[in-house]
């Protein structure tokens, strides 16, 4: 993150949109200093910030030094996919030992991506590594598994539990539940055996 000071968060902000050539909104920042001056002169506010395109640039970077380190050569792109959710798409030589058993060392990868933006920018952002599309292709499988699951939670009215997953494909599968009638999902369990739990409601 950049340091900026101005006489006020307005003035600021202003000032970060012309020097990066982006919309204010698409700042974030945080007041590290703020003076009073005396009579309102030498009145001054520090604040660190960050646009999306510094998340951007990061996520990127820190991924091909990463791979760098590694001694492997990949192809990647990166982009905002939604608010606040950025997505890191990888194609390499390796892509089945990059991916790992059951995705365990692409479950590794994105968990040391995201520690290390939440480290630099303070702030939760959600991002997600993908390779070869092998992230897509288990979130269909398991919103698959999981409608078939929910439906038969519908017929029975008894609740079923589904084997441990990431928290990502628990998300993705919660999210496709929310419409269907009489279903929640509560996520239960810690760490690796942490699982989606689909409950019937009367509601």
């Amino acid at each position: 993150m950049k340091t900026y000071t101005g006489k006020s968060i307005e003035e600021i902000l202003e000032t970060i949109a012309t020097q990066e050539d982006v919309d204010v909104e698409d700042i974030t920042y945080n007041i590290v200093e703020e003076k009073a001056g005396f009579l309102g002169v030498g009145k001054e506010i520090t604040v660190e910030a960050f646009t999306k395109r510094d998340i951007l640039d990061f996520v990127y970077d820190y991924i091909l030094q990463f791979f760098d380190n590694m001694d492997m050569e990949i192809e990647l792109n990166v982009e905002e996919e939604d608010d606040n959710f950025y997505k890191a798409t990888i194609n390499a030589a390796n892509n089945a030992i990059l991916i790992g058993k059951n995705g365990q060392t692409l479950q590794a990868i994105n968990t040391v991506l995201k520690a290390a933006v939440s480290g630099t920018f303070k702030k939760r952002i959600s991002t997600l590594v993908d390779i070869n599309g092998y992230k897509d292709d288990r979130y269909r499988k398991v919103v698959s598994i999981a409608t078939r699951v929910a439906k038969t939670v519908q017929q029975t009215k008894t609740d079923a539990v589904l084997d441990p997953m990431p928290n990502d494909e628990r998300k993705a599968i919660h999210n496709h539940l929310q419409t269907f009638d009489h279903i929640t999902t509560v996520s239960e369990g810690d760490g690796n055996q942490r699982r989606l739990k689909i409950c019937y409601s009367e509601d």
